[in-house]
């Protein structure tokens, strides 16, 4: 028989307040308490905070508070990821993000969603997608990442955008829903 946390991670519907995943979630904020009150040059504490709260990381890794995840446990990142101020990663589900990725403020990654149906809604039974964002992205401030997106290497992504279907290689997309707006290469500058 699965776990509440395994039926979670296979994107079934799954019960959020299972006595697991709710200490899951109870440390993921302890933690959470604890680094987005850290001094601002206290960087050796927060990369040991991130340690106890992601599931994996690279070098070079730069989140600053405030920060807001579900578990933590299921957001890995690689190396040379920076994220600005304010941004939640709602982790129900596994969150992949590739090497030399950069956030804005603001951004908003959600695996989590919920039936459209009132009866199945109001059962408190939700659902959960993976995301995928590869090497080399730019995700502008406010952006909103919706369940099951990849977005492709080497990829930006306008301020303000809602990415609601995956986004290839070397494009610059943008809007609500956000829609590929041209291609890209290394040295364009706008």
């Amino acid at each position: 028989m699965k776990s509440e946390r395994e039926i979670m991670l296979a994107n079934e519907m799954y019960l959020p307040s299972d006595p697991e995943l709710s200490s899951l979630s109870l440390n993921a904020r302890s933690l959470l308490y604890e680094f987005n009150l850290t001094h601002p040059n206290d960087n050796t504490l927060r990369q040991k905070i991130l340690e106890k709260l992601l599931g994996r990381f690279g070098g070079n890794v730069e989140i600053r508070p405030p920060f807001f995840c579900d578990y933590g446990k299921h957001i890995y990142l690689g190396s040379t990821v920076f994220m600005n101020f304010n941004c939640v990663l709602l982790d129900c589900n596994e969150i992949t993000i590739g090497n030399d990725v950069m956030f804005g403020p603001n951004v908003q990654i959600y695996t989590a969603y919920h039936p459209l149906g009132a009866t199945l809604r109001n059962s408190g039974r939700e659902l959960a997608a993976p995301i995928w964002i590869e090497d080399n992205v730019w995700l502008g401030g406010g952006v909103i990442v919706c369940p099951k997106v990849k977005i492709g290497k080497n990829s930006v992504i306008g301020s303000g955008s809602v990415v609601t279907k995956s986004i290839p290689e070397n494009v610059f997309a943008a809007g609500n829903p956000a829609k590929v707006i041209k291609e890209i290469d290394n040295h364009d500058l706008l």
